[in-house]
Formats: structure tokens, sequence, C-alpha cells
């Protein structure tokens, strides 16, 4: 179970521990580099077995996908949506 802690942290409780993660964009653009890195190593590694070089490709294109991600997980960082309580919405659009 995953719970939303006022400090923008994440708490996942995973039987008598807990997994505290800071800063969630961060970590998360960490992860996706590190996955970007595994990609591309694995990649050209096989790229050492002709028999293997399609398998190759594909992990490189998965590797350049997520260089596309990196922009979105930054942006998400700056960026965020709440929902506003329905009667502050009618607050702010009445004529009175």
């Amino acid at each position: 179970m995953a719970e939303q802690q006022p400090d923008n942290s994440l708490t996942l409780h995973l039987g008598h521990e807990e997994l505290i993660i800071r800063q969630r964009y961060e970590a998360l653009s960490i992860f996706n580099d590190v996955l970007i890195a595994l990609w591309f190593l694995a990649g050209s590694v096989l790229f050492l077995y002709p028999s293997q070089e399609h398998l190759a490709i594909w992990m490189f294109i998965i590797g350049s996908f997520q260089f596309l991600v990196r922009p979105a997980i930054r942006l998400a960082r700056h960026l965020h949506l709440q929902r506003m309580p329905d009667n502050h919405w009618d607050d702010m659009h009445s004529d009175g």
C-alpha cells in the first residue's frame, strides 16, 4: 500500500518495513537513467554476437525511447495539477 506524505515523499508499506521515497521525481529520473544505461550496455554487448544483432537493435530503440521519457519526468516535476475544492471554484467564478 502506498500513501502520500505532506513533504511530497512516497511511502510504500512492505510487511513490517517501509520504503520512503523522497524527491520522487528525482528518484524516478535516476531510475530511468539507470535503465537507459542498461539497455545501451546490453545492446552493445549483443552486437558482439552477429546472431543477436536484431535484439541489440531493439535494445537501442528502447533506450532511445527512454531518452524521450527524461524531459517528461523533468516537466512533471515542475508542473503539478491539483483539484480545487468545489466551493473554492464557485467562489472564483461568482459575480458577487
